[in-house]
């Protein structure tokens, strides 16, 4: 981690509101000349000026804390990107500083994963770390989805060496099918200080909401917050 980047870091966190939402800290970092680095599913990227930094910004996303946990808890190994800061947003978005990656090709990243996998000398601390920090996220959160195998995870430092980003995700179909079967449940199960955005997601893979489906789930998850409130939640 470069002096640099680590005030840059710094800086940003001492700027934000302790309210501050992903709205609130894209707003922030695109003013202050940031620009977008990628786009996902869950979240973006937004890279800094210098380069030296990406902020990956999410309106929603359980998992994005386990896989800050991973990246401080494992970063002696070398095999994790370098975190810089890690905030949960208000509204249950997530905010995450690291060092910026570049894509791997497919066959070497694999192969990389595979040992990950089976736990292979060369990476079992990392390995250790992976599933220890996988079995408290099952443990601590709903929805939570199996490890993510897709080689797409594994990337490359400036500095040559491989990493793991980003392995853990939660259950999006199952969850999101359940707010509209059973929005009850995701009710008890979220606070609502905590799925404030989650019908924001930026779904750049999957391709989005069909029309009128995000509207549906907010309308189900306030009546379902009205029943609770009124102490009717089944």
């Amino acid at each position: 981690m470069t002096s640099t980047s680590e005030d840059t870091a710094r800086a940003l966190l001492a700027d934000l509101d302790p309210g501050a939402t992903h709205l609130d800290v894209d707003a922030l970092l695109r003013a202050a000349g940031w620009t977008p680095s990628g786009v996902g599913d869950w979240a973006w990227a937004l890279r800094s000026p210098d380069g030296g930094v990406v902020a990956r910004i999410s309106p929603f996303d359980p998992a994005g804390p386990y896989a800050a946990m991973l990246y401080r808890i494992a970063s002696d190994t070398g095999q994790v990107p370098a975190l810089f800061a890690h905030r949960v947003l208000d509204g249950g978005g997530d905010l995450i500083l690291m060092e910026p990656l570049s894509s791997v090709p497919e066959a070497e990243a694999a192969t990389f994963l595979a040992s990950v996998v089976v736990g292979s000398p060369a990476v079992g601390a990392l390995a250790h770390h992976l599933h220890q920090v996988h079995a408290r996220g099952a443990a601590e959160q709903p929805w939570w989805g199996p490890l993510d195998d897709n080689p797409a995870n594994v990337m490359r430092g400036a500095d040559g060496r491989l990493v793991l980003t980003d392995p853990y995700y939660a259950d999006g179909p199952d969850l999101y099918r359940t707010v509209l079967e059973d929005p009850d449940r995701v009710v008890r199960a979220f606070p609502a200080d905590r799925r404030r955005f989650m019908t924001e997601l930026p779904l750049a893979g999957s391709g989005g909401w069909a029309a009128g489906e995000a509207e549906r789930m907010r309308a189900a998850l306030a009546a379902a917050d009205a029943r609770l409130s009124a102490g009717d939640g089944r």
